[in-house]
C-alpha cells in the first residue's frame, strides 16, 4: 500500500513538471494570430511601402480576458506580415 501510494505521488509530480506553455505564445514560425492581432482574419489591406524588408513591427492590445498582449511581425519581402513572437503579460492579483 506504500509503495502504490509513493508510485501514485511520482506520477503526479512528474506530469506537473511535463507542462508546456500555450503554443500561442512565444517564439515561432507558426504562431497562429488572436483576436486584436494585426493579422488575425487575414492580412491588412494596406500595406507598408516605407519600411525595409525584414523590419520589425510591434503591436501591443488587450485581449478578451484584459491582459495585455505584445506582438512583433517582421516585413516579408511581398510587404506581408508574419506574426513571429507573442507575449502575455499576466496580472497575478487580478487573474484567477
Amino acid at each position: 500500500m506504500n509503495n502504490a501510494l509513493t508510485a501514485i505521488c511520482a506520477g503526479l509530480l512528474l506530469a506537473a513538471c511535463t507542462s508546456t506553455a500555450p503554443p500561442s505564445v512565444g517564439y515561432s514560425r507558426n504562431l497562429e494570430p488572436i483576436p486584436g492581432s494585426i493579422t488575425y482574419g487575414g492580412q491588412p489591406r494596406t500595406k507598408l511601402t516605407r519600411a525595409p524588408v525584414g523590419s520589425i513591427v510591434p503591436h501591443r492590445f488587450r485581449d478578451r480576458f484584459g491582459r495585455q498582449v505584445s506582438e512583433s511581425y517582421v516585413i516579408e519581402p511581398d510587404r506581408s506580415l508574419r506574426l513571429i513572437s507573442r507575449r502575455i503579460d499576466y496580472d497575478l492579483l487580478t487573474d484567477r
